[in-house]
């Protein structure tokens, strides 16, 4: 006979991925600080929610290296550190040339047209000096070619990956200009897909990724004559 829907586990459900998305959002952008203790009580009061999806949010995101904890001591945030995109970015940019590299021939002018839009939201967001839009347009950009992959594997990777990007972008960039160049670079990825130039798009999305990384080391440079 067919299974009898049950709204109440649903509803549990929801809230669970609601409480840890939710709290995903807050590490990616800052809202809670690399090196931030956190209380699960204070969360789940902020929320409006019991402890138990708080705490299973948690584990959940300790999983991901996004939390750390001592048994019974403490809980907080993971630090961001200047080694973390010497490791992730080359895996990006290597994945992100793969997903193009399969989706290539199936970009359409319909998907160049959304990378546009996206592009332009970006320089507004850079112009309004909000540094949440800019990096969350500039994750929006590159997905319109990875999600086109329907590789469920591949997105996932990318995904959680994009996760620490985002926490370095906001940690390392926010109040710099290093989203001005990546909006020049970024026409240069549309002028290589409306060429149908497949060697120089994939060239300049490895270069998007390196300079990127290049401008990281820059900071990290700065940070060490001051200190």
């Amino acid at each position: 006979m067919p299974v009898p829907q049950n709204s109440e586990q649903i509803s549990r459900f929801s809230m669970r991925e609601e409480v840890y998305n939710t709290l995903l959002r807050w590490i990616m952008e800052g809202v809670l600080l690399p090196g931030e203790k956190i209380l699960d009580k204070d969360l789940a009061s902020r929320l409006g929610v019991s402890r138990t999806p708080v705490r299973e949010a948690l584990r959940r995101l300790e999983d991901k290296e996004l939390i750390v904890s001592s048994a019974n001591r403490w809980t907080r945030v993971a630090e961001v550190s200047f080694e973390e995109p010497e490791r992730i970015y080359p895996i990006i940019w290597t994945l992100e040339e793969l997903a193009l590299t399969q989706v290539f021939h199936d970009i359409t002018a319909a998907d160049i047209k959304q990378m546009k839009s996206i592009n332009k939201m970006m320089k507004k967001a850079v112009q309004e000096k909000d540094p949440v839009k800019t990096s969350w347009a500039d994750v929006e950009f590159h997905r319109v070619y990875i999600e086109k992959t329907n590789n469920c594997h591949l997105v996932s990777i990318l995904n959680d990956l994009k996760v620490k990007y985002r926490r370095v972008e906001m940690t390392y960039f926010s109040g710099s200009d290093y989203a001005t160049h990546s909006l020049s670079e970024h026409d240069n990825i549309l002028t290589a897909l409306e060429d149908k130039d497949l060697q120089k798009a994939l060239e300049q999305i490895r270069l998007n990724w390196q300079n990127s990384l290049a401008r990281i080391r820059a900071i990290g440079e700065k940070q060490k004559e001051i200190n």
